[in-house]
């Protein structure tokens, strides 16, 4: 583990991650909009604003989801192709296209994000609960101009 987390430390990479406490969520708005289309939403718009900001917008730039069923997948891709379409922060067009991924395609970039993922909800849902994984996440996190995580690089609902 310590290897891992050793790895992680030094591997380049940035994260922009979203967390749902959907019990939290229910009890704040009386109408649940669906946790994953919020979370897909904000990805996005910080991944746009973070490939502006570093000058490397491509034509088109190929984002990679983990399958989870026919019906699930569906109901992504097209919220994916709305936002994408202009229902976004700055109702404009953003240039990403999806790729759906079997687990089984054993991407390295699926398995970082399984790596990364539970420490970061961890983190979010058990603050107080100790997390060495996360504490060497931390320095991950895209952060906006005034360095900030929270809102940028980081999202809780």
């Amino acid at each position: 583990m310590e290897d891992l987390g050793q790895l992680l430390a030094a591997a380049p990479f940035s994260i922009i991650a979203a967390v749902i406490d959907k019990t939290g969520l229910v009890n704040r708005q009386a109408k649940l909009d669906n946790p994953y289309h919020l979370a897909l939403r904000f990805c996005l718009e910080r991944l746009h604003w973070r490939l502006n900001e570093l000058g490397a917008g491509a034509p088109v730039t190929h984002l990679v989801f983990e399958k989870r069923g026919k019906r699930e997948d569906q109901e992504l891709e097209l919220e994916f192709y709305r936002i994408c379409a202009g229902a976004n922060e700055w109702q404009q067009p953003l240039r990403f296209t999806p790729v759906f991924a079997d687990k089984k395609t054993n991407s390295s970039g699926l398995q970082l994000a399984d790596l990364v993922a539970r420490p970061i909800g961890l983190s979010v849902l058990r603050p107080d609960q100790p997390n060495r994984a996360f504490d060497i996440l931390k320095t991950k996190f895209v952060t906006g101009p005034d360095g900030a995580v929270e809102g940028w690089g980081l999202q809780k609902w």
